[in-house]
């Protein structure tokens, strides 16, 4: 570790660790709602439950990107992070506002509050006073990293990540627009969700990846920064008109079902762009890297973001197919792969590479993280199956031959014990992961012994 203020990125990961093991944790619990209905229907509603486990999941994600940014910056810019306090000050900030939410979430305080209840939209459900928060501390974040950026080497890695921090941070100001519309509502709310995770997100994703793969397979940065322009390039331009399948039911045009259709058919190619640059870096580098957890966490975050939001996308994009497919179990499948190959893999692939050096372990003992990313990864895989068989029952069952919503969840109760079995193992894999990066140096415990 060259720059003191790397340091910074210890803190944000460790907290994006702990929101981590809540949203697994909570996701378990409503698996097992999904098999035993009853089960904490009145101590934790199934709504809930669901609402804390999407929010912990978007926030451990979005201080896994500022914990990389803290980290990788300094590095790539050639100086420290401008202002220690304020990256810290703006942990804090969004640390008060996610226990806010979630002790807001849990005892549903300030109910129809217009500025201390939860919103009623969904992912965006965090209070008027949280959301500003929200917006604060991104600022704050801005200006620090954008600051370090501008005095020190510009590269395409930092060009990347701050074109899409800035978009990220400027995308949920439509988080403030809730009009009384309901199609107009769900229009502006798909320019937060869709534009982060199909959008913006993606840059953030192409730029820390390629900033791995930079540091573990010793290929030039000039043939990285190719790569990276040509997926950045892809992924605006099939992402933005990509919103479209998001209108296809919701009052919009019915050119929407077009554009949509077209544009999202092409999302599938910046997926696949990005899985193949991971792999012939890996290949043209030729670099036997001591650090074989971060390089396997890139590989797989590569491979499982092209199958879960590229080819599961692809299954239900289409306007004829979506008629059918919309809101089912398969929705469900497509999401939970897609952010964990894409957004979960990478958060972990840069803690992997990132949390030996912060604590002077490097190298350390792999085994248990690289085992966990096999029975994370297993088990989403699975899940994803399970969610996908549910699901195409469902479609047939309900939107086919119109059975009832009830009498369909009947017929599906099988699938759902075995994603419950599923999310067992993934959070076994997490539990593990965090272990792995978190447990005590070993000359420390080596001392400790002595001591004894």
């Amino acid at each position: 570790m060259k720059y003191q203020t790397q340091k910074i990125a210890l803190a944000y990961m460790g907290t994006a660790l702990g929101l981590f093991a809540i949203q697994v944790l909570m996701g378990l619990i409503i698996g097992w709602i999904y098999v035993q209905p009853n089960f904490l229907s009145e101590l934790l509603p199934f709504n809930i439950g669901r609402m804390l486990h999407t929010n912990a999941l978007i926030v451990w994600l979005i201080l896994g990107f500022f914990g990389a940014a803290y980290f990788l910056i300094p590095e790539e810019s050639e100086r420290e992070i401008h202002s220690p306090f304020l990256a810290y000050l703006q942990l804090a900030i969004l640390v008060v506002g996610t226990l806010g939410a979630v002790v807001t979430y849990t005892f549903n305080l300030f109910e129809g509050n217009i500025l201390l209840g939860k919103d009623g939209r969904e992912f965006l459900e965090q209070p008027l006073w949280v959301k500003g928060g929200i917006v604060v501390a991104a600022l704050i974040f801005l200006f620090n990293v954008s600051m370090t950026v501008l005095k020190g080497r510009k590269t395409a890695i930092t060009n990347i990540l701050l074109l899409g921090l800035w978009g990220l941070a400027l995308l949920f100001l439509f988080a403030f627009y809730n009009p009384g519309n309901l199609a107009l509502d769900k229009q502006y709310w798909w320019y937060v969700v869709h534009l982060w995770v199909e959008g913006v997100w993606e840059l953030i994703m192409a730029a820390i990846l390629a900033y791995l793969m930079l540091k573990l397979t010793g290929v030039d940065r000039e043939v990285v920064e190719k790569w990276l322009y040509v997926i950045v390039a892809l992924s605006l331009f099939s992402g933005i008109l990509g919103t479209g399948h998001h209108y296809y039911w919701i009052g919009t045009p019915g050119y929407w079902q077009w554009i949509g259709s077209i544009f999202s058919s092409l999302e599938v190619i910046p997926f696949f762009a990005m899985m193949a640059f991971a792999f012939v870096m890996v290949w043209k580098g030729r670099r036997d890297h001591p650090n074989k957890a971060a390089l396997l966490w890139s590989l797989g975050c590569a491979t499982l973001a092209f199958f879960g939001a590229g080819v599961w996308g692809f299954l239900h994009t289409l306007h004829g197919v979506n008629f059918y497919t919309h809101g089912t179990q398969i929705t469900a499948a497509h999401g939970h792969l897609a952010f964990f190959g894409a957004y979960v893999s990478l958060n972990l692939a840069i803690m992997s590479y990132a949390f030996p050096m912060l604590r002077g372990r490097d190298p350390y003992n792999q085994v248990l993280n690289m085992a966990s990313f096999w029975l994370m990864s297993g088990g989403m895989v699975f899940m994803t199956f399970t969610l996908t068989f549910a699901g195409t029952v469902q479609t047939h069952l309900q939107r086919v031959m119109g059975m009832s919503y009830m009498e369909v969840q009947d017929q599906v109760w099988i699938f759902y014990v075995m994603r419950f079995g599923s999310g067992v193992a993934v959070v076994l894999g997490a539990g593990l992961f965090i272990y792995a990066l978190a447990m005590p140096r070993r000359e420390v415990v080596a001392r400790a012994v002595a001591a004894e």
